[in-house]
């Protein structure tokens, strides 16, 4: 039994780029679709598929490489808000990855979006990972 999916999805994420693999297998949650849409739309992963199997669904997340010596497009994958400590902030004092090169993915009331986004609707919310 996973508790917070979310971090394992990005320690799945984090491992299978250093391995440099293709592809790899998460399991599947509204929020972590939502998450791999966020990160479809700003480039830092190919695609995602949901496989169904009986009553256990699985994600599989086609990864992004450059170069012909496979350098991970995603550098580093960080959790901020965990299940024993939630971290909101409002639209003013949404923080800014790596002076804007990585982004922040937030849950807002609106839905998951980046840091980005958010201030740009004046939304706030859960800060739930940092990815450059």
């Amino acid at each position: 039994m996973i508790n917070d999916t979310i971090a394992d999805m990005l320690t799945r994420i984090r491992n299978a780029n250093l391995a440099k693999h293709q592809i790899v297998q998460v399991n599947a949650t509204k929020m972590v679709k939502n998450i791999l849409t966020v990160l479809r739309e700003e480039g830092f992963i190919y695609e995602f598929e949901e496989i169904g199997e009986d009553l256990k669904t699985y994600i599989i997340i086609s990864l992004k490489y450059k170069g012909k010596n496979k350098q991970p497009i995603i550098t580093e994958l960080k959790r901020i808000s965990k299940p024993g400590l939630r971290v909101y902030s409002n639209h003013k004092k949404l923080p800014k990855v790596l002076g804007g090169i990585g982004i922040a993915v937030i849950s807002t009331s609106q839905g998951i979006m980046t840091d980005r986004r958010a201030r740009k609707f004046g939304l706030g919310g859960e800060i739930l990972c940092y990815i450059w």
